[in-house]
């Protein structure tokens, strides 16, 4: 059973590959998973690119397990030596964008999917939800759904973690902040310039420490990532911008750093405005069955720094799925054919234990 769903995730697989689906023009990639939920005689919903479909013995009077992965990919880097949306087959590796973040997760989820689709008797229902933009945190992707999901009780949501347990992940806070000063000819003494001002600020970011430390996530870390100010060499500019990049770990809610933040910098002349507050940390209880469910077959859990549509749910979710984050986004994306098999068979695995 395991061989027969492996050797159709694949080819579903090199579908996608081949078919282009860039953050909001996933409408291919979404015409393709329809005809896969016909081809099985599974009833879907869809909503923009999203798609989602229900086991076929649906309790309401029971907790859902949701399943969730994303069709969309990154534009392919300029180092690619390959054709990105070439699916081709070399030994055991399989090429293509997306092949990596996230479709091997995604065929691998599908695949579980289908396997628990008519069992009965179980002690949760399932719920299977390939989405779109999640490379964008778009507005337009799992968000846009999440009101059609019936009692759920917690989410696995397929990146790649080398089938590792991410227990936790970071959210994202992006700041920008304005320097005010005094504009003037470069040529006369201003003590006021924007550029010098930004000098204590820079300070603080690179010395401030949050005092509160995730167990899983470690500390928050600030990152300032872009600077700009002036258009010419004798104008001293009224004001200087930086961007500050944020992770924040599940110690802290994403408007809380934002608020200490401002209480130690903001100023008449320091602005400090968030660009959004809804990318916050997420988790999911050490204790929770699925987690002790996954430890016992020996799988380590770990908090993650990188970003997934776990932040866009509202509830616990465990991140976890074949393939390896760091080849992620890279030139020339590939996944191991047996990242596939391993992936689905344990999903499978896993989720038996406990329904």
């Amino acid at each position: 059973m395991i061989e027969q769903l492996t050797q159709e995730a694949i080819a579903f697989l090199k579908k996608l590959i081949v078919t282009q689906s860039f953050s909001k023009e996933e409408e291919s990639t979404a015409l393709l998973i329809e005809n896969w939920f016909q081809s099985k005689n599974i009833p879907f919903g869809r909503k923009g690119n999203n798609i989602w479909a229900y086991n076929k013995y649906f309790d309401e009077t029971k907790p859902t397990i949701l399943l969730n992965s994303h069709h969309d990919t990154v534009k392919p880097n300029k180092n690619y030596t390959r054709n990105p949306f070439e699916a081709k087959i070399e030994e055991d590796k399989l090429y293509g964008l997306g092949s990596n973040d996230a479709g091997g997760c995604l065929v691998s989820l599908m695949s579980t999917f289908a396997y628990f689709y008519e069992y009965r008797d179980m002690a949760y229902n399932f719920i299977i939800a390939p989405t779109a933009e999640e490379e964008i945190s778009g507005l337009n992707g799992i968000k846009s759904i999440v009101d059609q999901f019936k009692n759920v009780e917690f989410a696995i949501v397929g990146e790649p973690t080398l089938l590792d347990l991410a227990i936790a992940e970071k959210g994202l806070l992006v700041l920008d902040i304005t320097i005010k000063g005094t504009a003037g000819h470069a040529a006369h003494r201003y003590d006021d310039q924007p550029i010098f001002n930004a000098l204590p600020v820079l300070e603080w970011f690179q010395n401030f420490e949050f005092p509160k430390i995730s167990e899983q996530l470690g500390k928050v870390k600030m990152t300032v990532t872009q600077i700009n100010a002036g258009s010419q060499h004798n104008v001293v500019p009224g004001e200087l911008k930086l961007v500050v990049d944020c992770r924040v770990t599940d110690a802290y809610l994403n408007k809380e750093v934002f608020e200490i933040v401002n209480q130690a910098i903001g100023s008449d002349k320091i602005l400090v405005k968030p660009r959004s507050f809804r990318l916050n940390s997420s988790r999911i209880n050490p204790e929770h069955p699925i987690v002790k469910a996954g430890i016992e077959m020996g799988k380590k859990a770990y908090g993650s720094p990188t970003l997934s549509d776990q932040t866009n749910l509202i509830c616990p979710s465990l991140k976890m799925g074949p393939g390896d984050s760091k080849r992620s986004h890279s030139a020339d994306e590939f996944i191991y054919l047996s990242e596939i098999k391993e992936g689905i068979k344990t999903y499978i695995e896993l989720l038996e234990k406990i329904v």
